[in-house]
């Protein structure tokens, strides 16, 4: 794992801080631990793992530099891609979301396995907590929903001029354009779009990065059930 990390990182152009390799193992080993009793993933095995979770979530540091930044990670799940951003860029201030509780007490275990500070998690869905809106200098999200259900949850967590960075596979060009209404209606204005490879890999993933310019209307975002059923 360890040399499939330290390439992939050379590859994108990341710098890795002292003790990131290692704590990266450790948290390996606590989600295989952990998924022999609860379901936190699909992806299994050091070499997986290495390259479909912790390089692909690494790639957003190619892209954006997240240090001393408000960071929040919507469906954040077995911590990704919070905690793996947090353990390459130790200056960020990160909350992570997640609607099951298994899935954030074993966020929190990671946490206190390797001392992370600066890191929050939080049970409950980000609709139904006010107090995080307009509070987040970059708001992401991977592999949670389609994009324009992910724009009402996430955009209005914003401050102005913040962005928010859905995490996608090699092609979402028909979610981008479906979700083009939902992006202005919430205040997003630039949108732009990044795709990289998994180093190692003939995989290719992309990021939709929009930009907020204006605010999000008070009347959003709807409970999930009213989202899902008439998006915007």
């Amino acid at each position: 794992m360890e040399e499939i990390l330290r390439a992939g990182f050379a590859e994108l152009g990341i710098p890795v801080p002292p003790g990131a390799i290692e704590a990266l193992r450790t948290y390996y080993e606590l989600l295989e631990e952990r998924n022999q009793v609860t379901n936190l993933t699909a992806i299994t095995g050091e070499e997986d793992v290495a390259r479909f979770h912790f390089l692909d979530c690494a790639a957003l540091l190619h892209y954006k530099d997240l240090s001393g930044l408000r960071v929040l990670d919507v469906g954040s799940g077995a911590g990704f891609p919070g905690l793996v951003l947090s353990i390459l860029c130790p200056a960020v201030d990160l909350t992570l979301v997640d609607s099951q509780q298994k899935r954030v007490l074993f966020q929190q275990d990671v946490v206190s396995a390797l001392g992370l500070e600066n890191v929050r998690c939080i049970h409950g869905r980000v609709e139904d907590l006010p107090e995080l809106r307009g509070q987040f200098d970059l708001v992401i999200s991977r592999a949670v929903a389609h994009l324009k259900i992910l724009t009402e949850l996430c955009m209005p967590t914003l401050k102005l001029e913040g962005v928010f960075v859905s995490m996608k596979g090699p092609d979402p060009t028909e979610e981008m354009r479906e979700a083009k209404r939902a992006c202005h209606v919430l205040g997003g204005r630039a949108v732009r779009q990044e795709k990289y490879t998994i180093p190692g890999t003939n995989v290719t993933h992309s990021l939709i990065m929009v930009r907020k310019e204006a605010p999000s209307p008070a009347k959003y975002p709807r409970r999930y059930s009213n989202i899902k059923k008439n998006p915007l």
